[in-house]
């Protein structure tokens, strides 16, 4: 009898997609968890607040008046037109109904738009350091990711000029998220202006701005790349409920975007998945016509916990931080440490250090090899105050130890 290997036989896609960081390093703390270590986790970016309540009674509203069948491929009208509506209030790009298309949540929308818009060969230029999910989608659908670089010497955001440098008339994506995970720096409107000409020069480039840490703002103010002179015809805007309105559980993402940009969008989210959830979209019409006095609350939560990420690794002698202006992430240069010794154990890379401090003193975070960067650490603050402030405490009784 032969033996099937069902492992040879996978197709060459998935064995281009490498398992991502973050998920490895979330299920080591997990299994330090089960043999009963207390491991402060750093890593999630997950609001560790609970959805509001006002938009938890108004699913239960909705699956009471029957809202619970299928939905349309692009998502129901009232809430396309609740979309449409926000998009011109908040961010002053003027997308009609039929130019929004809802999905399982905006990485299911950054995955309909790259399967849209990206053909075998095509090159998609990442501002890094990038979300972990981009490269994946790429990979999936037979693109080429290109990364281009910003360093803290940046403060983490990619002049034109180095974008400009990157393009090549293969490029058909430019990929954008503002305010960024994993840095949470916020591209100022100057920047996004040079940025915007940059690409709407180019012949064939799309771009996708990604805005999930929309509501997530500190300093500054948030712009919306399509709103860039030429951008409206090549932008992809790409935002959900995850972050803002601690709706990680619910998946519900949407993009704006030309309306024949849109079409092909709907058309792989309806290959794929169909309709996004019926009664979560009514929902999420509550959470956008709502006073959003919880957003801001849970805003100005994370602020004091940013305060605290700031003054807690500002006394840590070599840590190069910049202070977010946006999201709930710390993005700290940890090169003044590497090359050092823990005893018989050499730390060499990010990677190294952020799995010594993970193991021998039980704090968990997400080495920036993750992100495209290979001298950062990345820390989540979307925890209490008190796991912060033992994390810190736990990161400096460990740095001090390496010679």
């Amino acid at each position: 009898m032969s033996q099937f290997d069902p492992a040879a036989k996978l197709s060459k896609r998935t064995s281009q997609v490498e398992e991502a960081i973050i998920v490895q390093m979330a299920q080591k703390a997990r299994d330090l968890r089960t043999k009963g270590l207390d491991v402060v986790g750093l890593t999630i970016g997950e609001p560790d607040f609970d959805t509001p309540e006002y938009i938890r009674k108004a699913a239960e509203k909705a699956m009471a008046d029957g809202h619970t069948h299928y939905a349309p491929m692009n998502g129901i009208p009232e809430l396309r037109q609740a979309l449409a509506e926000k998009f011109n209030a908040e961010n002053r790009l003027d997308y009609a109904p039929n130019e929004i298309s809802l999905s399982n949540g905006a990485k299911q929308s950054i995955t309909n738009t790259i399967f849209a818009v990206v053909d075998p060969g095509d090159e998609v230029i990442l501002l890094a350091p990038i979300w972990v999910a981009y490269e994946g989608i790429i990979q999936m659908v037979g693109g080429i990711p290109r990364i281009v670089h910003a360093g803290v010497e940046d403060n983490f955001k990619v002049p034109a000029s180095r974008l400009a440098d990157a393009l090549t008339e293969r490029t058909k994506l430019i990929i954008l998220n503002s305010p960024n995970n994993p840095t949470g720096a916020v591209y100022t409107r100057d920047e996004l202006s040079e940025i915007a000409k940059v690409i709407s020069a180019h012949p064939s480039a799309f771009a996708i701005s990604d805005e999930i840490y929309e509501y997530i703002l500190f300093d500054g103010e948030h712009i919306s790349l399509g709103t860039m002179p030429g951008m409206r015809e090549r932008t992809i805007t790409v935002n959900g409920f995850s972050k803002g309105f601690a709706m990680t559980g619910w998946r519900l993402g949407y993009t704006g975007a030309p309306e024949p940009v849109t079409r092909a969008i709907t058309k792989v989210q309806g290959t794929f998945t169909a309709g996004a959830n019926a009664f979560v979209q009514r929902a999420a019409i509550a959470a956008i016509k709502g006073d959003r006095s919880d957003v801001e609350e849970m805003r100005l939560s994370y602020l004091r916990r940013r305060e605290l990420m700031v003054e807690g690794l500002a006394k840590i002698p070599g840590i190069i931080a910049p202070t977010p202006a946006g999201a709930f992430y710390m993005f700290a240069d940890f090169s003044a440490y590497l090359g050092k010794r823990a005893g018989n154990r050499h730390i060499a890379t990010v990677t190294e250090l952020a799995d010594w401090l993970l193991e021998k003193h039980l704090v968990a975070t997400v080495p920036g090899t993750a992100f495209g960067d290979s001298q950062c650490i990345r820390f989540s603050f979307a925890a209490s105050d008190a796991d912060i402030k033992t994390g810190l405490d736990r990161l400096a009784v460990g740095l001090a130890e390496l010679e």
